[in-house]
């Protein structure tokens, strides 16, 4: 169970450093009011959690410590819910509904369909 928690812990730093770092630059190159970084993110990240579903039901990522490590560490830290929540609650709060609709309806349609087809694409 350590051994696990260990695997996830590590993850997770790793992830979420790197959600920092690619919204660090890219909110420097794309200046908007859009979380553009966060949106990206989380499509890129529900991608990875569904090819790395795919590879494991496939038998590929057999260890569970390698799966915990890149699922709910790697992913669930990189992937930013708490973000998006709150981002999304700043664009009804200055009266952006269309960009809350965008975003809202666009990353679960999006991150859905990311799932998917990191999943099919191993299959």
């Amino acid at each position: 169970m350590l051994k696990t928690l260990i695997s996830i812990g590590l993850g997770g730093a790793l992830g979420s450093m790197s959600r920092y770092l690619i919204s660090f630059f890219l909110t420097r190159w794309l200046v908007m009011a859009f979380p553009f970084a966060t949106f990206g993110i989380n499509v890129v990240g529900s991608l990875l959690i569904g090819l790395l579903f795919g590879l494991a039901e496939r038998g590929y990522l057999v260890m569970h410590d390698w799966r915990m490590f890149l699922t709910v560490g790697f992913c669930g830290g990189f992937t930013t819910f708490s973000t998006f929540s709150l981002e999304n609650l700043i664009l009804l709060r200055d009266g952006d509904y269309f960009g809350f609709l965008i975003y809202a309806i666009g990353s679960l349609i999006l991150g859905l369909l990311a799932v998917w087809a990191g999943y099919w694409l191993v299959k």
